[in-house]
């Protein structure tokens, strides 16, 4: 075979991270459907025992059990569901479909306390990894570059200036009937990047061999054909 001849492999691992209400997600989904790739919300795997945690009052705003919340971890089960019509995956907790629960604020107020404990990392991370094995997936959140996939063949770190996140998830919350005030949304994604960051476990980094997309001033279309051409090149191995 000509050593100049271009192979072209199946498939990779797409890893997305960045800051909260960056649209990690939709990039995720959008990506694995144009290629044909599983996709793996694991902030909803985060969310998801953050509501286990406020359901069996193990979180508020004023207390948090972390030694209740670490023996609990062997009951809880995470898992997702392909559903159809709406051509997406939902998350399902204990097989209960909670999928519109957890993007509400209550349970953003206390995910990121929740993904700070490492016992919690550690479990989700095995899941995640098992999940990745195959490869043809597209995975994000906040540390799968830099700790669950360290050797992605692709590693996207998505940021968008912090009004700008917040007006997002500010309109987003407003379509589903949530009236919580702008200044409320504003101080909870100041609040999470604070904690993402400076948390002692996995915090949030930008992996060196990562490349960044800052979509503060482009579209979602935009966004998607940058990180689709570098989906592509990654495919293509010389």
């Amino acid at each position: 075979m000509d050593s100049s001849a271009t192979l072209t492999t199946s498939k990779i691992i797409v890893a997305i991270d960045g800051y909260s209400s960056c649209g990690k997600s939709t990039l995720a989904k959008q990506i694995a459907k144009e290629k044909g790739y599983i996709y793996v919300d694991t902030g909803a795997m985060y969310r998801a025992i953050a509501l286990y945690s406020i359901r069996n009052k193990i979180i508020s705003d004023a207390h948090f059990d972390e030694q209740k919340l670490i023996e609990s971890l062997p009951e809880i089960k995470v898992s997702f569901s392909y559903n159809p019509t709406l051509n997406a995956s939902e998350t399902y907790l204990d097989g209960e479909n909670i999928e519109k629960e957890i993007r509400g604020i209550a349970v953003s107020n206390q995910v990121s306390k929740v993904a700070q404990i490492k016992e919690v990392r550690a479990k989700l991370v095995e899941v995640q990894r098992e999940l990745g094995k195959a490869k043809g997936l597209v995975m994000d959140g906040r540390d799968i570059g830099s700790v669950v996939f360290p050797n992605a063949e692709l590693k996207i770190f998505m940021t968008a200036d912090h009004n700008v996140r917040a007006q997002r998830r500010f309109d987003e919350l407003q379509a589903k009937g949530d009236n919580i005030p702008f200044e409320d949304v504003l101080e909870n994604i100041t609040k999470r990047d604070n904690d993402d960051t400076s948390r002692s476990e996995n915090p949030l980094i930008q992996a060196e061999d990562a490349i960044v997309i800052d979509n503060s001033e482009i579209t979602q279309d935009e966004q998607l054909k940058i990180a689709l051409d570098y989906v592509n090149e990654k495919l293509t191995v010389a």
